[in-house]
């Protein structure tokens, strides 16, 4: 039987030897390539891959049915993070990049992500014109194809994108402030392809999971807290460090930790880059955030008079408006955010170094800096509940929102909803609850706000007791 393939919010996912196989990443690279050549005059192809189990493979398999189309290729050398191909997209003027790579998803899985010329995710009309014409079978005898002739001849370049990558992080921070604060500093690669970056640029930083591990210990590498055990039990026993970082699999979401070991979720990040981009270093531009993000956003702006847009869930639709517009900084929920003066891509690394940098050149701990976003906005908590349910139920919820059959949540009264990208329902100015089906797994994601963590988990209980029901 001939499987669909279909592009989901952040590429095309599928599990290692059941979906995602060499002959479908072949049908996946036909139909990259015959896009590439019709859309652009000498098509180029810069392609890497993650840390996850048989990446090489499947970018060797894209790589000959590319050659096979006569389109020139920039071959990453080794592992490499999704940023790295973003930014050398830019940076080698190609056509187009291609990452193997699923991301935080679990380890069993491998995934296929387009990224435009500009260096951000292929906008949402171009990743369908590619899965339209994605053929039943690949056409190309790929496995007569040899990559070391296309290599002798010229058509296959090999790069080398982390060094690149380091170069461009060296050229843009004062990484001699950071290394002269006297500050403390982790990093948790949870097994992914970030691992190396920082052990060249910081090396006294403390590193934990920085190692070659397909498996990633059998953890989805999605720095989030329940994820983020070790990194948090590390950081109380040392006693000494001021803030963590964590990337995902391909280093392109941010995870934080304060030196008390308490985690710092995505919506605090951007808030605290946003003032320090904006009040520190004096930019600015308009502010696009998800609409899983919390409504302090919009308060910021306001208060530092820039203009905020929400859109929907997936970070191509920010991507698409940084190209485009005057765009200052772009965050989703799940820990990925872009900013001005870099690619219009996440990038977990790339902003974990800026709030660094925040701490080294204020002198203030992370903790003090957040106390200055709250002098603005207010002091919130947020978390996000992922509830394994069954597809019949998922659907029963969801046909249930679409009804508007929830007025309430327990003792929390719903007073307004909205439905740009899921189902949010606000309690009150300080209070709000989200319920959405994930785009890339069964999953149904509950999201909730509130000035106390406590309460957050009692409206996400709360929620869970109404709709599961």
């Amino acid at each position: 039987m001939i499987q669909d393939i279909k592009f989901g919010t952040d590429g095309w996912r599928a599990i290692i030897g059941d979906d995602f196989t060499v002959q479908n990443v072949a049908r996946v690279a036909e139909a990259t390539s015959n896009w590439v050549i019709k859309n652009f005059e000498n098509p180029s192809i810069v392609i890497g891959h993650d840390c996850r189990f048989a990446g090489e493979l499947f970018v060797e398999t894209a790589t000959k049915v590319f050659i096979s189309k006569g389109i020139q290729v920039k071959l990453a050398k080794g592992f490499i993070s999704t940023p790295m191909i973003s930014l050398a997209c830019v940076q080698l003027k190609t056509s187009l990049g291609v990452v193997m790579t699923a991301s935080h998803n679990p380890p069993s899985y491998n995934g296929y992500k387009l990224k435009g010329h500009f260096g951000g995710p292929l906008s949402p009309e171009q990743v369908q014109e590619v899965e339209d014409i994605i053929p039943t079978e690949c056409s190309i005898d790929y496995n007569t194809i040899s990559i070391d002739a296309a290599i002798a001849s010229g058509q296959v370049e090999i790069v080398d994108l982390e060094t690149r990558y380091v170069d461009h992080v060296k050229a843009n921070f004062d990484l001699e402030a950071i290394k002269n604060s006297g500050l403390r500093f982790a990093y948790d690669a949870m097994y992914g392809a970030g691992q190396n970056v920082l052990r060249r640029i910081l090396p006294e930083t403390h590193f934990i999971h920085c190692d070659y591990n397909p498996s990633f210990h059998g953890q989805a590498p999605e720095p989030i807290e329940k994820n983020l055990k070790e990194l948090e039990a590390f950081i109380k026993a040392d006693g000494n460090i001021d803030c963590a970082l964590a990337t995902d699999g391909d280093a392109d979401r941010i995870g934080l930790y304060n030196g008390k070991g308490e985690f710092i979720d995505s919506h605090h990040i951007i808030l605290l880059l946003m003032h320090y981009l904006v009040k520190y270093k004096n930019m600015s531009g308009k502010v696009v955030t998800a609409f899983s993000c919390t409504p302090r956003v919009g308060q910021l702006a306001d208060h530092y008079k820039l203009e905020n847009e929400v859109v929907k869930i997936g970070f191509k639709y920010i991507a698409s408006m940084m190209v485009e517009q005057d765009v200052l900084i772009g965050g989703e929920e799940s820990g990925g955010i872009a900013v001005k003066g870099h690619i219009p891509e996440r990038d977990g690394i790339w902003m974990g170094l800026i709030v660094w940098e925040f701490m080294a050149k204020s002198g203030k701990s992370i903790d003090d800096l957040i106390k200055e976003v709250y002098d603005i906005v207010g002091e919130f908590k947020f978390e996000r509940s992922d509830l394994h349910i069954t597809e019949e139920l998922k659907q029963k919820i969801i046909n249930s929102c679409k009804a508007n059959e929830y007025k309430a949540f327990g003792k929390y009264t719903v007073k307004e909803e909205k439905t740009i990208d899921g189902f949010k329902y606000f309690f009150d100015d300080n209070r709000w609850m989200m319920i959405r089906p994930s785009g890339t797994e069964p999953v149904l994601r509950t999201y909730a706000e509130a000035p106390t963590m406590d309460e957050v988990r009692e409206i996400l209980r709360l929620t869970e007791q109404t709709i599961c029901n």
